[in-house]
Parts: structure tokens; C-alpha cells; sequence
């Protein structure tokens, strides 16, 4: 504990100045200090079960079955060009370091969407979520990640994580099907959603649904072939994981009101517009008490 708090507090402090150092070189530097002192770190005797919960600016993930974790961090050279960083270390039986380093080529590629990946050619993100999902007896951990990725527009990915026969990872997969949708199109490896810098989108997994929900996108300049114009216009679409895949929703909301019909099936106002004091209570109550019983969502990545 004493060897792993000592590396952390030289982490928390590397982490800091790679995010928020103005010059280019000491983000760089502070990048290369941070990743060898992290390695180090992970090389102490169960340092699996440590959470360095004091390094902010880095991204820990768990699967939910603690079989292993990413470590992913964003180095970002200028407003133009960012790479990410990143590891997933395994969980041992005798706490040693099995670890896979992760190498972001998303520069070099053109299509990323149709190709499996693996830690050697990795579609770099900073990854924010994490489920596992199941299909005749393999484990599925479905990933949400973000990059920067410009000047004018961001990216969020989703793609499947799987483990091979040698227990090496492997991203992506032809895992994302439009079999249902009114034109059938091929299957995705891997989902990107490009959109303007700034802008708040959704894209993640809602546990209540139980299925991934993405914010629809329009360009709010009427030029769908500039991703950077890309902003939501209230629809969601949707992914159902079903037989091993996740299959895509092309609406998921498609409810709509009758002429006349209420859109609240139990009011709060009467006929009068006047407040039914107890009914408001009610509702308050029942409201809180879901909201106690829920796990909280970042409903912004």
C-alpha cells in the first residue's frame, strides 16, 4: 500500500500537468512520465485491486465481473491533433502484472468501422462506460469512449471488446446489424458518432431500457456532409442486444398523441387549471423514491 500510495501521488501530480499544461512539449513530457511511473505502479504485487481513485483526468474502468480494467488517458498536442493513451491490465490469480498496452493508429484510418482491431492498431478513446453482456456462454463487454478528435468536432465510439483463445483482446466485430431497419444495410465493427465541438450528446447504455441509446443527428446548416455541423434533434436511435448482437432500433420513441388526448394520463391539473395538492404529493414521493433506487447515469457521454 505505502509503495502504490507513493506512486500515486506522483501520478495524481503528472496527470495534472498532461491536462492542463499550455505548452505542447510539457504535456508530451509529462505524458512520458506519467505512463512510465504508471507501469511501474502496476508492477507492484496486486496493484489490480488498488483504484488510484486521486488521479483525476484518467479514466479507470472495471468490467463488471472484475475480470480486468482500461486505463485510458486523452494527450492533446494542439487544438487540430490528440491521441489517446491507454492499458487494460488482467486480474491474476497471484496478483502479478499481465498487461496490454494500447496503441491509438485512428490517424491512419480511414474507415474505422468495418475492421476487427487489436491492441497493436487500436481506435484510440477515452472510455467512460463499460457492460458485459452474454451469448452461449462468451463474454461481451460492450465500451463507450470519447475523443477529442478536432478542432471543430468530437467522436464518441461504441464497440464490443471480446477476449481470444489466448486471452489477448480483441476490438470490434460485425456486432452492430440493421437486419430490421426498412433498407437492410451491412453490419458496423464498430459505432462513431462524430458531432460539433461543445455539443452534448448522448450515447450510452440506459440499464432501465436495457438498451443503447444515440442521439439522432442533423446538421444545423442544412450541410449533412460537415459532421462538424452535427447537433441532436431529439430522437433517439437505438441498439437491443439480441442473439449476440446488438440490433439496431432506427426510433426508439414513437410514441405520439391522438387529437385531444392529454399527455399526461394522470394529471396534475384539473379541468381548471387548478393544483390537486395531494395527487402532487404523490407523485413527489413516488418519484423520490425511484430516484433513491437508482444507480446514477452520465447521461452526457
Amino acid at each position: 500500500m505505502k509503495k502504490l500510495q507513493a506512486k500515486e501521488d506522483t501520478l495524481k501530480e503528472y496527470s495534472y500537468y498532461l491536462n492542463t499544461d499550455t505548452l505542447q512539449e510539457d504535456r508530451m513530457v509529462s505524458d512520458s512520465v506519467f505512463t512510465k511511473v504508471l507501469v511501474r505502479a502496476l508492477l507492484v504485487k496486486n496493484s489490480f485491486y488498488y483504484p488510484f481513485d486521486s488521479v483525476l483526468g484518467i479514466s479507470k474502468i472495471y468490467s463488471p465481473d472484475t475480470s480486468f480494467r482500461i486505463i485510458t488517458w486523452s494527450l492533446t498536442y494542439d487544438d487540430y491533433y490528440s491521441r489517446q493513451r491507454g492499458a487494460i491490465q488482467m486480474r491474476t490469480a497471484d496478483g502479478s502484472l499481465r498487461l496490454f498496452p494500447l496503441r491509438d493508429v485512428s490517424e491512419f484510418t480511414a474507415k474505422a468501422e468495418d475492421s476487427v482491431r487489436t491492441r497493436s492498431n487500436w481506435i484510440g478513446a477515452m472510455y467512460y462506460n463499460m457492460i458485459k453482456t452474454q451469448h452461449k456462454g462468451k463474454n461481451f463487454y460492450t465500451l463507450f469512449g470519447f475523443d477529442p478528435f478536432g478542432v471543430q468536432s468530437s467522436m464518441k465510439w461504441i464497440e464490443v471488446l471480446t477476449f481470444n483463445e489466448k486471452r489477448e483482446p480483441v476490438f470490434g466485430g460485425p456486432f452492430f446489424t440493421y437486419e430490421n431497419d426498412s433498407i437492410p444495410k451491412p453490419p458496423k465493427y464498430r459505432i462513431g458518432v462524430e458531432f460539433k465541438k461543445g455539443a452534448r450528446i448522448l450515447a450510452n447504455y440506459i440499464p432501465e431500457e436495457e438498451i443503447i441509446l444515440v442521439d439522432h443527428l442533423i446538421s444545423e446548416t442544412d450541410q449533412p456532409e460537415l459532421a462538424w455541423t452535427f447537433i441532436p434533434d431529439g430522437d433517439q436511435e437505438g441498439y437491443k442486444w439480441e442473439n449476440g448482437k446488438w440490433v439496431h432500433i432506427n426510433k426508439v420513441f414513437t410514441f405520439k398523441l391522438q387529437d385531444g388526448q392529454a399527455p399526461n394520463e394522470d394529471p396534475i391539473l384539473d379541468a381548471k387549471g387548478k393544483k390537486d395538492e395531494k395527487k402532487l404529493q404523490e407523485k413527489s414521493d413516488k418519484n423520490k423514491k425511484k430516484d433513491n433506487e437508482k444507480v446514477p447515469i452520465n447521461y452526457d457521454n
